[in-house]
């Protein structure tokens, strides 16, 4: 259970920090206005709330355990979002950022 939360709750919080900065990105580079602009502002502070839920207490681990779902997730958003075509070296190096997550948080550790 506590894996499963865990990485729902990565998911969760890659889908609105990549979603407000692509928001942001939107609003500003292509000119598509503020309500755009204030989407992915809201969108970037609700993933700082999600980011509180993970269940490990260690705030130093779970930023660096998101931060490979976040370049992974960019990637794969980029894909979706924008028609971006990852080269093996893209995914090589996500996979390689998804196992570092694996091994930060849910490596077994003595209590």
């Amino acid at each position: 259970m506590f894996i499963a939360r865990s990485v729902t709750l990565f998911v969760l919080a890659a889908l609105l920090e990549i979603g407000g900065a692509w928001l942001v990105w939107q609003g500003v580079r292509e000119h598509r206005g503020w309500a755009w602009i204030g989407a992915g502002v809201i969108a970037l502070g609700a993933y700082g709330f999600v980011a509180t839920l993970q269940p490990d207490v260690h705030f130093g681990r779970i930023l660096a355990a998101y931060g490979g779902v976040f370049v992974a997730g960019s990637l794969a958003w980029g894909v979706v979002a924008d028609g971006y075509r990852p080269d093996r070296y893209d995914v090589a190096g996500a996979l390689i950022c998804l196992i570092g997550v694996a091994v930060i948080m849910y490596a077994p550790r003595a209590r």
